[in-house]
Order: structure tokens, then C-alpha cells, then sequence
């Protein structure tokens, strides 16, 4: 099977390919070797060095600082989440007096830089006679960053689309609103999807700089083992590191079964491929009725 943009490699681009990829993994498994070598020779895997973590007390403030990692991630998720497509749908309006204010909002809310809007929360507004609590000043500089990125993702995936899906929706009588939410927006979340996803993973790991406003989430309680007998800096790391390599892994599982969901999906009959769409092999109008009604455009209609 071939593709106008990719050629099937021949016998030696294969064997290229693999003398690459073998080379690519001894590097890789060099590299993690010396690592391992580097540990040992310096008395990282002793007992001395992981003896904090033999204490009950101390898997329960990790588990306590996980759980305020989760808390903040979970409301910075969904806030992000509704502040993207809120801004999203205002830079896609018609009305020039609500796109350019939204759109200013937008890029201001991108170029602040995360660390700076949380330290402008819980530093700069006491000067004002606000006091904010830490929990708030990471979710919501959290909220403010990556929803303003979603809602630019989501404005893309929305004009992407073809042109002739928006005039066919509004062919067959629908109000603008109802092109938007049932037509544009649901294709836009499937084709940006693997973006959203990595714009959550961002603001999971994003989470870690609540640490300077003295949030007590895991990067904050690996600060404080960090300073226990025996300075446990490497074991440390390496713990609360691979907690959170394993929520990333989780969050990647998770988008991958929701695309396969989300394929599996009845607005979309299983004759209308995704390959049909991408080469109009049907109608806008089959395509627009396929996805509102369940029209099935190769059954004959029973009228």
C-alpha cells in the first residue's frame, strides 16, 4: 500500500533504517548503563541513602502531596478545558467587537509565563490587599496559560475543517449555534485531541512549580527529604520522578482509548470512513445528516 506522501522504503533504506535503530538503542542502553555505574560508584543505592523511605510516615506525606498534585491538576484541567473553548468560540465569532478583545485576551494570556502569573498571585496581589492561598494561585495561573493554548488549538482544528461543512450545516437549517456544537466543534476535539492531550500533560508536570509559592505538592515534599539525614537527593528524584512519569503514562493511556472511542463513535457510520471524508467521497450534506440524524447515505431511504 502506498501514499502520495510517503514512499514504502526499499531493501536498503529497511536495512539503513535498522542499522540506525540498533545503533539508536545501544546508545540509549550505554547511556542508562554508565548512569547505573555512576549510581553505584557513588554509594547512591545504599541502604544509608534510601533509609527515609523505610518510615510509614514518610509514603503518607507523598501520598498527601500526590493527592495535592491530583487536586491541583484536576481543577486546572477542567478550568483550562472550559476557559479553551470559551475563548475559542470567541476568536471563531463573526462579531469583530467581541474576536478582538478575545483575541488580545488570548495572546496576553499565552506570553505570561506560567511561574510568573502564580508569583504574581501569591506575591504581588497581598501588596493590593488580596491574599490568595497557594492552591488557588497554581490552579489559576494554570487555568489562565493553558486555557488560553487549548482555545488556540481548538480555533485551529475548527478552521481546518473544510469550508463547505459550515455552508452545508447551515444548508440543511441550522442555527449558527448548532453548526458550532454540532458540527464544527466535535470534529475539531477528535482532529486536536492528541494536542489537548499534550497540552494536559504539560499542565500536569507544570503543577511541580507550585513548589516556589510554597505549595505542598511532590516536587515540594521531595525538597524536604532532600534535607533529611543522609541528604537522599538522587533516591528522591528518582522516586517522586517516576510518580510522575507513571500519571504522564496513565494520561497517554487514557487519550488513547478515548481516540479509539471516539472512532468507534455511532455519528459515524462505519461505511463513512475517515478516509471517505478526507477525500469527499461523499456529500457535505451526507456528512453533515450522517453526524446530526445517523443517516446511513448507502441504505436506501425508506421513503
Amino acid at each position: 500500500m502506498t501514499s502520495v506522501l510517503y514512499d514504502v522504503p526499499g531493501p536498503r533504506a529497511i536495512l539503513r533504517n535498522r542499522i540506525i535503530g540498533a545503533i539508536t538503542i545501544l546508545v540509549i542502553l550505554g547511556l542508562l548503563a554508565f548512569t547505573v555505574y555512576r549510581f553505584a560508584s557513588t554509594g547512591q543505592f545504599s541502604a544509608a541513602k534510601w533509609y527515609v523511605f523505610s518510615f510509614a510516615s514518610v509514603w503518607e506525606g507523598i501520598a498527601t502531596a500526590l493527592g495535592a498534585t491530583l487536586a491541583a491538576f484536576g481543577a486546572a484541567a477542567v478550568g483550562s478545558l472550559i476557559l479553551g473553548f470559551i475563548l475559542a468560540i470567541g476568536r471563531l465569532s463573526d462579531h469583530a467587537a467581541v474576536r478582538v478583545p478575545v483575541a488580545w485576551i488570548t495572546e496576553i494570556f499565552r506570553a505570561v509565563p506560567v511561574l510568573v502569573f502564580m508569583m504574581l498571585l501569591f506575591y504581588g496581589l497581598p501588596y493590593v490587599g488580596v491574599r490568595m492561598p497557594p492552591y488557588w494561585a497554581v490552579v489559576i495561573a494554570l487555568v489562565v496559560y493553558n486555557g488560553s493554548v487549548l482555545a488556540e488549538a481548538l480555533r485551529a482544528g475548527v478552521e481546518s475543517l473544510p469550508r463547505g461543512q459550515r455552508e452545508a450545516a447551515y444548508a440543511v437549517g441550522l442555527r449558527k449555534s448548532g453548526v458550532m456544537r454540532l458540527v464544527l466543534l466535535p470534529q475539531a476535539v477528535r482532529a486536536m485531541l492528541p494536542v489537548i492531550v499534550a497540552q494536559l500533560v504539560v499542565t500536569l508536570k507544570d503543577t511541580a512549580l507550585g513548589f516556589i509559592i510554597t505549595y505542598p505538592e511532590l516536587l515540594y515534599y521531595a525538597k524536604l527529604l532532600m534535607g533529611q539525614s543522609g541528604r537522599p537527593i538522587i533516591p528522591s528524584i528518582i522516586v517522586i520522578g517516576s510518580i510522575y512519569i507513571a500519571m504522564c503514562l496513565l494520561l497517554s493511556w487514557f487519550a488513547r482509548w478515548l481516540e479509539k472511542r471516539t472512532r468507534r463513535s455511532p455519528k459515524i457510520p462505519p461505511n463513512v470512513t475517515r478516509a471517505d471524508v478526507a477525500t469527499h467521497d461523499i456529500t457535505q450534506t451526507q456528512l453533515i445528516a450522517t453526524q446530526n440524524t445517523g443517516y446511513d447515505p448507502s441504505k436506501p431511504s425508506r421513503r
